[in-house]
């Protein structure tokens, strides 16, 4: 069956020019991805092989890619002596541009190589002179781009090409980002600043992508996020972050100087002497080191890391499921633990029994507070608390794998390991906005209704006229009208619940509206087994879903744990043995000798399955944003 699911994390990459004339399937190939990779568009593909029409190809069998008059007609539009360029209004996509102007993506790409950092509203892009008189209509024109000489482009493409095969690299069908980092000696967050879009666009196979090059000056800077539009969520983290023992700060559009400090209570001497740069003006992008941090916590003594692991194994009460899941985590933990023991950490570890939330307080004295430089655990949120206030004048780190609400915030000492939801809500919200091209938008509420509520009003605020539902079932989905012909018309729906009962319904809702009309898209702030089970029927429907956590098995670091996982418990990890794992072994790998794990907690890392990805809070603790998206594309 090809494989259709690909994760990804933010933007698109550069898609490669090939001169082959034939392709032979391989594993993991579709009629998307070949038709990227020779730089044609699926019609033209389906064109050159009329077998393939109905989008099913088999392994082995052999495409024509790159037909003599496809090529000439391809070639004139590449070459076209005359463009334009038009300016971006709301509500314009690259899939739009694309069908009203006529033009492959892979064309417009080559005629706007950062096409995907310039579509915002009032942005240029250029487009052939004449797709702009024939298609344009009302489309504002900003300008005629001069020609280019032949012959100094051609020059320039084999500059390119030769810097190609010294900078860059062709993605292939098994890579991932563990893979191409050992591969070429980077950090994801370097590879991500040489790319810009790769984490959200993903590894497609037969990209070109940077594996070398300047990106000491970008590393360290995070893409502009995206103002936020709502003050519903009390989580003030987006766009802060810590670098080098200082609070940082990501410039937005909008910002002002004065308004940065009110935000963050500093005054202009302050600031100007962190940033002396800030003189010649404040720039969207740019990153402001905003105060230094308070001390962090400072190693007692000895050379090992004293780690204390606080589960709750219920022993006292008997609980069964919490034992369960103790002992899960434990599992995954130690795997963690003797890995990094391996490699040469020096660790003492000590185990806890937590037992519940009532009997709590007489676990607190296991813990030697004067030689302990790293607490995982506990999982309840009121243990958690009772934790922090017994080491605060020790500043020891505290780690919370479960726990995450807003009055935890406050503690600078506390790591939060869950992805709070309004991250995931802000999100869908994005990915609907780049979807939507005048749909009816449905959102299906749990009980709670919170989550959708918070959806609709940045989806409002942020779509311009958008028509946002809120429904209590995903029966509540139909299809819209066109007014003018009066047959059905697609629309967007956003699954807000996560329980799996309605997640079932959702699919089947999807797939049915699916197959009466095309380009329905389906968005979900969660997962529900159901997507991984139906994902030839969902991939009609567009779903993008979010989830936490998600094991990449083709992965060389996943094949090896999972793996050694086996062959030391003679199974395959539970969940909870895959968070232990994930926890314990990323923590352990951002501490030194000196037990200074905060001055690692800015790299972005990924284990088995979980993404990491912290960033410090305004009022001081550390937050986990990462998670994955996934994407199920048609054939």
């Amino acid at each position: 069956m090809i494989r259709k699911i690909f994760l990804l994390s933010s933007l698109i990459t550069f898609s490669g020019l090939y001169s082959q004339k034939m392709h032979t399937v391989v594993k993991g190939d579709n009629p998307y991805n070949i038709s990227k990779k020779y730089g044609i568009s699926i019609d033209e593909l389906y064109k050159l092989n009329p077998k393939v029409k109905d989008g099913k190809i088999t392994l082995g069998e052999v495409l024509v890619v790159n037909k003599s008059g496809a090529t000439k007609a391809v070639a004139s539009e590449q070459t076209s002596s005359e463009l334009g360029k038009i300016i971006l209004q709301p509500k314009q996509t690259v899939y739009g541009i694309t069908k009203q102007y006529q033009i492959s993506e892979a064309d417009l790409r080559k005629l706007n190589p950062n096409l995907d950092s310039h579509m915002k509203i009032g942005d240029e892009v250029v487009l052939p002179l004449d797709k702009i008189n024939k298609f344009g209509g009302s489309q504002p024109v900003a300008s005629n781009v001069p020609a280019a000489n032949p012959q100094t482009a051609a020059v320039e493409v084999k500059a390119e090409e030769n810097k190609a095969d010294e900078d860059s690299y062709q993605i292939q069908e098994k890579d991932n980002y563990y893979k191409l980092t050992r591969k070429f000696k980077l950090t994801q967050k370097e590879l991500f600043a040489l790319n810009p879009g790769l984490e959200a666009r993903g590894l497609q196979p037969g990209e070109i992508i940077k594996v070398k090059g300047e990106f000491s000056n970008t590393s360290a800077v995070e893409e502009p996020k995206a103002t936020p539009v709502s003050e519903v969520s009390t989580n003030n983290y987006e766009t802060t972050s810590v670098s080098d023992d200082y609070v940082t700060y990501t410039v937005q559009a909008g910002d002002t100087v004065f308004g940065i400090l009110n935000k963050f209570g500093v005054s202009l001497d302050e600031l100007l002497n962190l940033n002396p740069n800030l003189s010649q003006g404040l720039k969207t992008g740019m990153v402001l080191k905003i105060k230094k941090l308070d001390a962090g916590y400072v190693k007692k003594s000895g050379d090992a890391l004293n780690v204390v692991l606080m589960l709750p194994f219920g022993f006292d009460t008997d609980d069964a499921r919490a034992r369960t899941l103790s002992l899960d985590f434990l599992a995954g933990a130690k795997l963690a633990i003797e890995r990094n023991a391996a490699k040469g950490q020096k660790l003492d570890v000590k185990v806890i029994d937590a037992g519940n939330e009532a009997s709590f307080k007489n676990s607190l004295t296991q813990i030697n507070a004067g030689n302990t430089d790293l607490i995982i655990g506990p999982f309840f949120k009121s243990s958690v608390l009772q934790v922090l206030d017994y080491v605060k004048s020790n500043k020891i780190p505290v780690v919370a794998p479960f726990a995450n609400t807003d009055d935890l915030l406050k503690y600078d000492n506390l790591i939060l390991i869950e992805t709070n939801e309004m991250v995931y809500a802000d999100r869908i919200v994005k990915e609907v906005k780049d979807a939507y091209s005048d749909q009816k938008i449905y959102i299906v509420a749990d009980d709670d209704r919170s989550k959708a509520n918070y959806l609709k009003t940045n989806l409002e605020k942020t779509i311009r006229n958008a028509s946002v539902n809120i429904v209590n079932s995903p029966a509540d989905i139909q299809l819209d009208k066109n007014m003018m012909t009066g047959q059905s018309a697609p629309v967007i729906a956003v699954l807000a619940n996560d329980k799996d009962s309605v997640g079932d319904a959702f699919a089947n809702q999807m797939i049915t509206l699916s197959k009466e009309v095309e380009n329905v898209k389906a968005f979900s702030m969660y997962y529900s087994p159901v997507f991984e089970k139906k994902v030839d029927e969902l991939s009609a429907a567009n779903l993008v879903y979010l989830m936490d956590r998600k094991i990449d098995t083709e992965g060389d670091f996943e094949k090896e744990i999972l793996a050694a996982y086996k062959q030391k418990y003679c199974k395959t990890p539970s969940k909870y043995a895959v968070i232990g794992f994930d926890v314990v072994n990323d923590m352990l790998s951002r501490e030194n000798k000196k037990g200074e794990i905060f001055k690692q907690m800015n790299k972005v890392q990924t284990q088995l399955a979980t993404k990491f990805e912290f960033e410090k809070t305004k009022n001081g603790a550390y937050v986990n944003k990462g998670y994955r998206v996934v994407r199920l594309l048609p054939n």
